[in-house]
């Protein structure tokens, strides 16, 4: 029985007082034994048996202290928890502190409920459920049972009823004992079943047994720690994450396991991780059958549509893109990539006034393109580029292709390799089946005219190579081999893959340097450890002409058509600070397939049908107060300075315009070093 001595009360700074009581310590109850330190939250009492049981049986635990954070039904938890555990000798006290709720207090006053003796076991202890509700405890928890109950254990490891060391790992208990400093570092991992089955049928709540899986892209881990009381000190404080002032020695890092289904009860796998990211794990399945004794609900198996082979042999490229009123810029950006090698192009439109989707029609009856009505309705769920994605999986040009990419007629693959073209790439690819290519955001280089001339030739100032906000900046689109990696088609990158072919993924960047594993899922943009263009960039020609965004900003946007494409737009894809020419090396065999093209009158007359809508739109703008506002912003001083000094902003100044940036500010001399941000308003889009 647990005594208590009334030794007064406490005060606090602002006067007020609380009866405080002090426990008799317990610590012969774990005295010499290797113990667990454990929370429990909603765990039941047969998951938390079976981890006990687990770690007595291949681990050598002898006691456990489990801090229970659920008050209610306290006490039928321990009743159960002896019945389960009755045939091993293990010494268990359950000690309830429940989560804090703010409730005044700071404990610990403990009347205890004494769970009937069971042999083999010294005793189960429910505290009253009132106790350690203040804020404070919640740090002084790990503090408080050192010194009542665990300060003569032989060695204690802090694993919830939720982990388990892993089946592999070392005498983690006697490597508390031997460790210079009493102390060692414990790493977890998360792990999840593919399923658990459904209550009534055999399993009912989650068991360790059913998690099988892992992330493959997990980066995270859980830190803890095991200690020999005696030997770490006991001066030395005891912390969530560490004992204070005992460094961990050379003994290793013991892994353990946190069953992720047991510890967030009720939940499906795909709730609590991707199911695009759990893979079956060997050492799993076998812990899982036989330590476990457990039938797991096993992962399915997918097969590649081809097995692995060099770039080269990937056959056929495509390219599937989205326009609404781009007829002017169609024939050079479709000259320009059948140049470099792609071969089929599957465009869709919607709401065309300038004679695109006509264009494309008579393109298509000519064998240049297909092209679709865009079956985006307005309202519906689907952004205009994602509902054309989505129809375009079940075209027979997506579905055969070797290669594909989704892009947009203002980008440009910029093959640096080589003769520029699609083939060279490939050929130093070796055996990837994805590079990505990361933007290089072209600006406007001050032209204000709309000029029916190449963009390759008219702009070539952009950003910087190293230019990481805003965050538009790096975003790639990626080339893939059409292999059913993936499920289905994305604006940045194929999506949904199927995890147990992860390690099937060859990704490299635009420097031919390996994608990591973090990206494989739903990675869009590059960063600086990622970001490459030595081999291949997307020169992104967001902007152009003054004249033609305000076309552009008229039409509105394929992907957000809610947004508007104003002055913050201009400000963030409009850069002018660097020069890169090197795409223009492509311009002679540009100019010979364009020319082929024109030579069809038909096409010609396209063409400069467009071309005279795009110059009346124009007109019909500029004749708007609104319009010719907007146009005097965008080509004034003020824009044209600011559009060259975007690597000096804060993502949070990209994200609300260049409105709070002080009016001045283009007018001065500015240092290198010079950084201006203000508080972050939204999240950003891309």
């Amino acid at each position: 029985m647990v005594t208590t001595t009334d030794v007064g009360s406490l005060a606090l700074a602002d006067g007020t007082r609380f009866a405080v009581n002090a426990v008799a310590a317990e610590t012969d109850l774990f005295a010499g034994k290797n113990t667990i330190l454990a929370f429990r939250l909603e765990e039941t009492a047969t998951q938390v048996a079976e981890g006990l049981a687990y770690h007595v049986l291949h681990h050598g635990l002898q006691a456990a202290l489990i801090v229970n954070r659920l008050p209610e039904g306290a006490e039928a938890f321990c009743t159960a928890l002896g019945r389960a555990l009755e045939p091993l000798a293990l010494t268990v006290v359950v000690l309830d502190c429940p989560v804090a709720m703010g409730k005044p207090g700071l404990g610990p006053e403990n009347h205890p409920y004494l769970a009937p003796d069971a042999p083999g076991k010294d005793r189960m202890e429910a505290p009253d459920p009132d106790a350690w509700r203040a804020p404070m405890g919640e740090q002084l928890i790990f503090e408080v049972v050192k010194w009542r109950f665990l300060s003569q254990a032989r060695a204690v490891l802090t694993l919830d009823v939720t982990d388990i060391l892993a089946p592999d790992a070392p005498p983690a208990f006697d490597l508390c004992v031997a460790a210079e400093h009493g102390v060692i570092l414990l790493a977890g991992r998360r792990i999840y079943p593919w399923r658990v089955r459904p209550k009534g049928k055999a399993g009912g709540e989650a068991r360790f047994g059913d998690h099988i899986c892992r992330q493959f892209d997990a980066r995270r881990g859980i830190a803890r720690w095991g200690v020999a009381p005696e030997k770490a000190g006991l001066a030395n404080t005891w912390r969530m994450v560490r004992v204070a002032y005992a460094k961990p020695g050379d003994e290793g890092v013991v892994p353990f396991l946190r069953a992720m289904a047991i510890r967030v009860a009720g939940r499906q796998s795909g709730e609590l991780a991707p199911k695009t990211s759990l893979i079956e794990d060997p050492v799993l399945l076998d812990m899982s059958a036989r330590l476990f004794g457990h039938v797991a609900v096993r992962a399915p198996v997918s097969l590649p549509k081809a097995a692995p082979q060099a770039a080269t042999l990937g056959g056929r490229t495509a390219i599937v893109t989205t326009m609404k009123n781009e007829g002017p810029f169609i024939l050079e950006w479709l000259a320009y990539h059948r140049a470099i090698g792609v071969d089929d192009f599957l465009i869709y439109t919607n709401d065309c006034t300038d004679g695109t989707d006509t264009m494309l029609m008579m393109l298509q009856d000519k064998g240049l393109v297909q092209h679709r009505p865009n079956p985006w309705q307005p309202g519906g769920e689907l952004k205009p580029q994602h509902a054309a994605l989505q129809a375009a999986e079940s075209e027979p040009v997506m579905q055969n292709c070797g290669w594909g990419i989704c892009m947009d007629v203002d980008e440009f693959i910029n093959i640096k390799i080589g003769d520029g073209t699609l083939a060279a790439l490939y050929a130093a690819m070796g055996d990837a089946n994805m590079i990505s290519l990361t933007w290089r955001l072209f600006g406007n280089d001050d032209v204000a005219p709309y000029h029916d001339r190449f963009l390759l030739d008219q702009f070539t100032a952009c950003a910087p190579e190293i230019i990481r906000k805003p965050h538009q900046a790096w975003g790639f689109k990626t080339l893939f081999r059409n292999i059913d990696i993936y499920k289905k088609l994305g604006v940045h990158r194929p999506k949904g893959l199927k995890p147990d072919l992860w390690d099937q993924v060859k990704w490299l960047n635009g420097s031919g340097k390996p994608m990591p594993k973090e990206m494989f899922r739903n990675g869009w943009r590059s960063t600086l450890e990622t970001y490459g263009y030595d081999w291949v960039q997307l020169n992104h020609y967001a902007v152009r002409s003054a004249e033609s965004f305000l076309v552009k900003r008229d039409r509105g946007r394929v992907n957000h058509v809610d947004r508007d494409q104003g002055l913050n737009y201009w400000f963030r894809m409009n850069h002018n600070v660097d020069r890169d020419p090197s795409i223009q090396r492509m311009i002679p065999a540009l100019q010979a397939e364009y020319d082929r093209l024109m030579a069809d009158p038909e096409i010609r007359a396209a063409h400069e049908h467009s071309v005279a809508c795009h110059r009346a739109k124009i007109a019909e703008l500029m004749q708007t107060e609104n319009y010719r506002n907007f146009y005097a912003e965008l080509t004034g001083d003020r824009m044209q300075r600011l559009c060259r000094l975007q690597h000096h902003f804060g993502s949070a100044v990209f994200s609300a315009g260049p409105g709070v940036i002080p009016d001045d500010l283009h007018q001065k001399d500015l240092p290198r070093d010079f950084f201006f941000t203000v508080e972050h308003t939204g999240e950003a889009e891309h």
